[in-house]
């Protein structure tokens, strides 16, 4: 994935300590992870005045990033946000797409190769399935009511990512609960 500026992923690097050392679930917990984000982005901002660390530019953007990269899909989480984005599918690292309106749009957004197999992994392991060669497509329903569509190619290697095709389907703004909170909001 495309780096965060280096402020913010020494944010991500502490909080993601902080997560392990409390026990926290970054999933089930949001309200206490956004306590903890908003805490160490303050501290951070504290000690970086002594002009050891690299300044936040935009602290309230590093609570969101962090929290997006933590709790959330990194990266794509802007879009799964997004209640005009109606599907968000990638057809390599370097090609991110969403549709708005029936419109397809390739985004700005660039990914690695890895970060694509770790979104994968983080998006499926909620549903308990898998993808890989011995069972190159998954579908499946996130916990926000989102559909998930995986495919790797037969001829590709072990890896989910090297040549994934995957897509990711919001309830259309129409059909959504009133319940309905996007991944990334707090409930």
């Amino acid at each position: 994935m495309v780096p965060m500026p280096p402020a913010v992923e020494l944010v991500e690097e502490e909080v993601r300590e902080l997560v392990r050392r409390a026990g926290l679930d970054p999933m089930t917990q949001r309200p206490a992870l956004l306590e903890l984000v908003e805490a160490a982005v303050e501290d951070y901002e504290l000690r970086s005045l002594q002009g050891t660390l690299p300044r936040l530019t935009d602290p309230a953007g590093a609570v969101r990033a962090v929290m997006d990269a933590v709790a959330g899909f990194g990266p794509l989480q802007r879009y799964l946000d997004d209640p005009q984005v109606e599907e968000v599918w990638i057809n390599g690292p370097h090609q991110v797409f969403v549709a708005r309106a029936g419109v397809a749009e390739l985004t700005t957004t660039l990914l690695t190769t890895e970060g694509v197999r770790d979104l994968v992994e983080r998006m499926l392991k909620s549903s308990g399935r898998r993808v890989d060669l011995s069972s190159p497509f998954v579908d499946a329903t996130l916990p926000d009511g989102s559909r998930l569509h995986v495919v790797i190619s037969a001829s590709s290697s072990p890896r989910p990512s090297d040549s994934t095709t995957w897509s990711v389907s919001a309830p259309s703004p129409g059909a959504r609960p009133d319940s309905w909170r996007p991944p990334s909001s707090p409930a």
